[in-house]
C-alpha cells in the first residue's frame, strides 16, 4: 500500500466522496423525470427480455441506529398489509405496460426487514410477481434476511416461493459495537439462521460486516470477521459505516467520541480484507469479497462484472426495475426513482399512476463517465480502446482526461495507450479517483468518508 503519508497529502483520509453505485449520483437526480418517462422506458424494453426486480420494504420492528436507509419502525402489521396491497397493484399496474415475453433474471427483496412479512404475505407478494415476468430457469432470487426476525414458518415461504440466495447483516458480533449501533445480534442467533437457511436446500449465503463502528479496534474485528467465516459465506460485504447524523437523525444516539479515526478506519479494513483473502475468498472490486467459485468471482474474471445500487453483481440485464417507496429504476435512457415517502407512493398507486418523482435521463456524456467509472470500481482499470469505440470519443480527449486524473493523484494511477490501471497499492484511492472522472459538483448533501 502507498505509504500513509502521502495518501494523506493526497487527502484520502479528509475526503467524503460517493460510492458510485450510480452515475450520476442520486443527490443528482431531479424531478424532470416522472411517471410518463417511466411509462415510456418500461413500453421500450425490447420484447423477450430478461429484467432485474427489486421490491422494497421500508418497515422494520425496530429502527438500528447505524442504519441510513429509508425505513419506518412499526409494531403492528396492519400498515405492512396496506403496503403490500399497494405493491400488488402496483406490481399489477407495471404488468400492464411490460413488453410480451419478459422474464425475471433477477430479484430482490430489500428494506428494511422484508422478513417481517408473515408467510401468508409471503405467498401473496411473490405470487404476484410471478404473474407478471416469470423466472428464467437460471432466476437468481435474494432476501434480505434479519436473524432476529426469522422463523421456520417464513423460511418455507421463501424458499417455497423460489429463494435461492440470502443475505444476512452481521455489522459486528462484538456485544459492546452492538449496544453502540442499537444492532444487538448474537453469534449464535446468526449461526442458527444459517443452519436453517441451508437445511433448506438454500446454499447460495451473503453477509454484510462493517468497519468504522464505534469501540471497533484490529482485535475486535479479527475476532468478528473469523466467527463470520466460520459460517462459510459465498460472498461478504466489507462496508464502512457512513456517520451522517444530519441525514440520518437516529445515528445521533451512536457515540462520536467512539468512532475510529481515519487513519484507524483503515487499518481495520486492511485487517478484514487480509483475513478474508487468507481465507482463500477473491477480491471483488474495493469491498467485495467471494469464494472463487461464487458468480461475483466467476464474473470478475470473465470481465462481466458489473455495480448497481446493491452494490457490485453478475447481472447483466439491461433494465432494473425499482418497485416500492423509494426505489431506484435503471434503464438505458435514465433513472427513475419512485416517491421515497409512503403516504407519497401509496397515493399515487391509489390513483392509477406509477408514483416516479425524481430521476435523470442520460445525457452521452453521462454514458460514458458513468461506464469508465464504474470500469474503475470493478476491474480498477479503464480500457481505452472500448471507451473510444463504444462511445465514439476521440481517442486524444480521452488520453487527456486520464493523463489529468494521474496527475491529480502525483501518478498513483498509471496511464499507457492501453488506458489508465491503478495498482493494488493505491486502491484506498479507488473513489477520489472515481470522483476524478466525475462532471457534476460534489452534492451539498454530503457523503461517506473516502475510507
Amino acid at each position: 500500500m502507498v505509504a500513509k503519508t502521502q495518501l494523506r497529502k493526497l487527502g484520502l483520509f479528509d475526503a467524503k466522496v460517493p460510492r458510485y453505485t450510480s452515475y450520476p449520483t442520486a443527490p443528482h437526480f431531479s424531478n424532470d423525470v416522472g411517471a410518463p418517462d417511466f411509462s415510456r422506458w418500461i413500453g421500450a424494453i425490447p420484447p423477450g427480455s430478461d429484467i432485474s426486480l427489486y421490491v422494497h420494504v421500508p418497515f422494520c420492528r425496530r429502527l438500528c441506529w447505524f442504519c441510513a436507509c429509508r425505513t419506518q419502525g412499526t409494531q403492528s402489521d396492519a400498515p405492512v398489509l396496506a403496503y403490500l396491497e399497494t405493491l400488488k397493484t402496483e406490481l399489477r399496474m407495471l404488468a400492464g405496460h411490460l413488453p410480451e415475453g419478459v422474464h425475471l433474471s433477477r430479484l430482490h427483496w430489500g428494506g428494511g426487514t422484508p422478513t417481517l412479512l408473515s408467510p401468508a404475505m409471503i405467498e401473496e407478494l411473490a405470487g404476484t410477481i410471478r404473474e407478471i415476468a416469470p423466472f428464467t430457469g437460471e432466476t437468481e432470487f435474494s432476501v434480505e434476511i434479519d436473524p432476529n426476525e426469522i422463523d421456520e414458518g417464513r423460511l418455507d415461504a421463501l424458499a417455497a416461493a423460489g429463494m435461492n440466495r440470502a443475505s444476512i447483516g452481521v455489522q459486528d458480533f462484538n456485544e459492546e459495537i452492538q449496544q453502540s449501533i442499537g444492532r444487538m445480534q448474537g453469534y449464535e442467533v446468526t449461526r442458527d439462521t444459517v443452519e436453517a437457511i441451508r437445511a433448506r436446500g438454500i446454499s447460495s449465503l451473503n453477509a454484510d460486516i462493517l468497519y468504522g463502528l464505534p469501540h471497533q479496534s484490529r482485535a475486535r474485528i479479527t475476532e468478528s470477521v473469523q466467527k463470520l467465516l466460520s459460517l462459510e459465506p459465498d460472498r461478504v460485504s466489507l462496508y464502512g459505516y457512513a456517520h451522517v447524523p444530519w441525514m440520518a437523525k437516529r445515528q445521533q444516539l451512536i457515540p462520536s467520541d467512539a468512532l475510529p479515526t481515519p487513519e484507524e478506519r483503515l487499518a481495520l479494513f486492511e485487517t478484514a480484507r487480509k483475513l478474508f483473502v487468507w481465507d482463500n475468498y477473491a477480491e471483488i472490486g474495493i469491498d467485495h469479497f467471494a469464494k472463487p467459485d461464487d458468480g461475483l468471482a466467476v464474473a470478475l474474471d470473465d470481465g462481466r462484472l458489473r455495480r448497481n445500487f446493491q452494490g457490485y453483481t453478475d447481472d447483466q440485464a439491461e433494465v432494473l426495475i425499482g418497485v416500492g417507496a423509494s426505489s431506484i429504476s435503471r434503464f438505458p435512457q435514465g433513472y427513475a426513482q419512485n416517491a421515497p415517502a409512503t403516504g407519497a407512493h401509496t397515493a399515487a398507486i391509489r390513483e392509477g399512476r406509477f408514483s416516479t418523482s425524481r430521476g435523470h435521463t442520460f445525457s452521452d456524456e453521462d454514458r460514458m463517465r458513468g461506464r469508465m467509472i464504474e470500469a474503475l470500481m470493478c476491474d480498477f482499470r479503464i480500457d481505452a480502446a472500448e471507451i473510444a469505440e463504444r462511445f465514439g470519443v476521440a481517442p486524444q480527449r480521452l488520453h487527456r482526461m486520464l493523463d489529468d486524473v494521474a496527475e491529480q493523484f502525483e501518478g498513483l494511477p498509471q496511464v499507457s495507450e492501453r488506458g489508465l490501471w491503478l495498482p493494488p497499492e493505491a486502491r484506498p484511492l479507488t473513489r477520489m479517483v472515481a470522483r476524478a472522472l466525475d462532471a457534476y459538483e460534489l452534492s451539498t448533501a454530503g457523503h461517506s468518508s473516502a475510507i
